[in-house]
């Protein structure tokens, strides 16, 4: 096993799905894996979406609007629902986006320069 392998993958704090399940979707419509899978290849494999937390969000997102589904075929020729972002949604991932970054830029204040290991 491959040191990548064996380190533990970062677990995301509440309400980061919702936020990086919209910026998946600006790049287009995408079904539940492909979105799981997206999110787990753009953070270089830090992060692994688990199907029991991704589907509750993806109808809590639906629900609010943010998100639009229709079924559709997936590549492997299966039928699936694939999720698309709306207009109240791209206003939502600014808002996300925007506050995740303040609190992102506030902790690294906290935290201070990176201190070297030795």
């Amino acid at each position: 096993m491959s040191t990548r392998e064996q380190k533990r993958r970062l677990e995301l704090l509440q309400g980061t799905l919702d936020l990086l399940i919209l910026r998946t979707l600006i790049f287009g419509p995408q079904h539940g894996q492909g979105i799981a899978r997206a999110i787990g290849q753009t953070s270089d494999e830090e992060l692994l979406v688990e199907h029991g937390a991704l589907y509750p969000a993806l109808q809590r997102l639906e629900a609010r609007g943010w998100i639009a589904a229709k079924w559709g075929t997936s590549e492997n020729n299966r039928k699936a629902r694939f999720y698309a972002l709306t207009a109240a949604g791209r206003k939502q991932l600014v808002r996300e986006t925007t506050k995740w970054r303040r609190l992102a830029t506030a902790i690294g204040r906290i935290l201070g320069p990176e201190a070297e290991e030795g």
